[in-house]
């Protein structure tokens, strides 16, 4: 897993980026929204993971005030299970203690048991609820937090 570098989003990756997103979501975000997130988004902190040249996966967030919201993290199905979605986690936390973002919070699907895992593995912590929050099954969306970065 060390040769796995993470490195900071740019437009190039756009195409990489779409194909996971395809690939992981239900209702992926469209090419005009990444392509502004990337490009026009000053509070926006995107980053990639990428193994000779290929994408393996990407993670983003917001800045805002002192608060890091992140937005996605998806790993290409081919790359699960080997550390991607951590090493992903770590470059953003990374930011956060750069950026002097004291915590960082997320909405997570109720039945993505995984991402749920991997979250609390870095002590985030189950806070709330958003009924119907995913519009293509009306799925609830957990609201977790992390403190204290």
């Amino acid at each position: 897993m060390t040769d796995i570098e993470i490195c900071p989003l740019k437009a190039k990756y756009i195409d990489g980026i779409i194909a996971i997103n395809n690939m992981c979501f239900s209702t992926p975000w469209s090419r005009e929204s990444l392509e502004k997130e990337i490009e026009d988004n000053i509070i926006a902190k995107y980053v990639v993971a990428k193994k000779c040249d290929i994408l393996m996966g990407y993670a983003g967030m917001w800045h805002i005030l002192d608060e890091g919201h992140i937005t996605n993290i998806a790993v290409h199905p081919e790359y699960r299970g080997i550390g991607v979605g951590s090493l992903l986690l770590d470059a953003l936390i990374e930011i956060c203690r750069i950026e002097s973002i004291n915590s960082m919070t997320l909405e997570v699907r109720k039945s993505n048991i995984i991402a749920q895992n991997l979250y609390k593995k870095y002590g985030f912590i189950e806070e709330g609820i958003r009924r119907f929050y995913y519009a293509d099954n009306k799925e609830d969306a957990i609201i977790m937090w992390k403190y204290n970065i």
